[in-house]
């Protein structure tokens, strides 16, 4: 499953009728956040493959219009068969929300069994300024933790917790800054460490110098900054682990 993820810069590349042909073989998108809601239109419906998306700090202009649904589902979990999950847009929103997507299998390398896609997404940034979809580092971890029993069900029923958590922000010290705008958050590292996603998909850190690092292991799990974009696969082995880093961190 060849996984294209993009956030926080309407990229070229993508923003393309030819799209399809430079990324011919996407089986899922994922957005990460401060992405115009016409840019995701684009993705959705040259690629016409399934989309994820979360909204970040900036471009919250229909934040509005998911905010309350987003709220009303934090205990929830929503598979493809819920309606509730399907929006104008043809993106699926994950506001504190994890999925089953049984649409989207996958061979599972360790039971050699098809398994469905399980993935939680969660938005925002860290307060800097009492802005929309910004939360204390307390605030997230209540959030994280109203995810928990669908989690445990998940590892119960599946062998494992998640395979993909999308978020806007990161964890602390993990592809973060020190401004307080983009320091990343500590209740997500505990988060990644004890739930062990096989990847975070994240955006919200602009890289503009090359240097920097897009795709890292950090305990069980690959955390991947999705800016402009970049191209990520499940399942996950050591040769494609090393394939994929090797590619997104030139």
């Amino acid at each position: 499953m060849k996984i294209l993820c993009v956030s926080d810069a309407i990229d070229p590349m993508i923003y393309n009728q030819n799209a399809r042909e430079i990324f011919p073989d996407i089986d899922l998108i994922l957005c990460a956040g401060d992405l115009p809601m016409d840019y995701i239109d684009f993705i959705v419906s040259v690629f016409n493959k399934p989309t994820y998306f979360v909204f970040g700090n900036h471009n919250l202009k229909e934040f509005k219009y998911y905010d309350k649904s987003e709220l009303s589902n934090l205990t929830g979990t929503r598979t493809m068969q819920d309606t509730s999950s399907s929006h104008a847009h043809g993106g699926q929103y994950l506001g504190f929300t994890s999925e089953v997507n049984h649409e989207l299998s996958f061979t599972d390398p360790v039971t050699g069994k098809k398994t469905p896609l399980l993935i939680a997404g969660v938005p925002g940034s860290i307060k800097y300024n009492n802005g929309q979809n910004q939360y204390t580092d307390g605030q997230m971890k209540r959030r994280l933790l109203r995810m928990v029993p669908r989690l445990l069900y998940n590892k119960w029923r599946y062998g494992r917790y998640l395979d993909i958590f999308l978020t806007h922000a990161t964890p602390r010290h993990i592809h973060d800054k020190e401004d307080p705008c983009h320091k990343g958050f500590e209740s997500m590292n505990w988060f990644v460490e004890k739930f062990k996603p096989t990847f975070m998909v994240h955006g919200h850190i602009h890289l503009y110098d090359m240097r920097e690092e897009r795709i890292g292991k950090y305990w069980d799990t690959v955390i991947v900054n999705a800016y402009a974009h970049t191209v990520i696969e499940l399942p996950l082995t050591e040769d494609k682990l090393k394939e994929i880093t090797e590619r997104g961190n030139q």
